[in-house]
This record gives C-alpha cells, structure tokens and sequence, in this order.
C-alpha cells in the first residue's frame, strides 16, 4: 500500500493534465458573476464587531451550562478557572462536593437526577455600568426548572463572572 502525500497528488495532477494537453500552471477561466449572488472572491465581507451585550450574553450562556455540569458530576470544576472569580469558583466546588456527599449518603435516585440533562433556554443581560453588567439564565433539568443570576465585569479585557447564584 503507499501513501500519496499532498506532493505525489500535485505531481500526478501535473502529469495527468500533461497527457490531457492543457497547462496545469495556467489558471482556468473564472465564470461570471451571477446578478443578486454575492462572489465568492471578489469582495469577501467585511468582519462586524460583535456587540458587548451579543459577547456577555454568549459567555454567560456557555459558563452557566459548564456549572449546572460541574454540579451534575459530567465536568470538572478546573475548567471554569479561567471565566469564575475564585470566590464563585471556591463556592461553585462546595457546593458540587455537598450534592456529591450527600447522594453517596443516601442513594436517593431524585439527587442523581438532579443537575442531569441542563439546558440553559434562555439569558437575558442588562448593562449596569460601563463595563459590568448582570444577566440571569433559565436552566431546566430532568428534575425542575431553576434561575441562575450572574454578574460580570470585564478586567484586563476579560470577562469574569464575579457573583453566580444558582437557584
């Protein structure tokens, strides 16, 4: 068996268009452009800044899903270092090693039910101040519905989640 590198693939390319009798070097006809269909080419559009408010709606949709995961036991706390202050993050991880004590001590099979299958439906964000703002997030799982409020504030051009409260 062998392998075809990208280099033999140009090469018998080259040698198959040899053969054909046309110049693989020589660029083919570009065709004309169809009126009301944007060119793929021509001019390519322009990169929009995305709003702050789109920006901090997107990070507390991703962030609040990540938790109700930590709290479900699917995802490790250490991946919301980068987003949570580490006050959030301390009381984020308390309170995921209570859910987890507390369902080995019981078995009860409603607290392994709970947190499980999180979807966040909705977000809505307020702007508070120049650079800080704070949003809440409908959550529902398996179990229930639940709110979560969060409060964010952009330092060194990052955001982080200052204050997370979890229904």
């Amino acid at each position: 068996m062998t392998a075809l590198t990208p280099i033999r693939a140009a090469e018998g390319l080259a040698a198959e268009a040899r053969q054909a009798g046309t110049d693989p070097v020589k660029p083919r006809p570009v065709p004309a452009a169809i009126p009301g269909v944007p060119s793929s080419g021509v001019n390519p559009p322009s990169l929009q800044p995305v709003s702050e408010a789109a920006e901090v709606r997107a990070i507390t949709r991703g962030t609040v899903q990540a938790s109700m995961e930590v709290l479900a036991g699917i995802r490790p706390i250490h991946q919301l270092a980068r987003r949570l202050d580490p006050r959030c993050l301390a009381s984020l991880q308390h309170r995921a090693a209570l859910i987890r004590r507390e369902l080995t001590r019981t078995g009860n099979p409603a607290l392994a039910r709970l947190h499980r299958n999180s979807t966040v439906r909705s977000v809505r964000v307020c702007e508070v101040a120049d650079g800080i703002y704070e949003a809440s997030a409908v959550v529902v799982d398996d179990v229930r519905a639940r709110a979560v409020a969060v409060r964010l504030e952009r330092s060194k051009q990052v955001w982080r989640i200052v204050e997370l409260v979890i229904g």
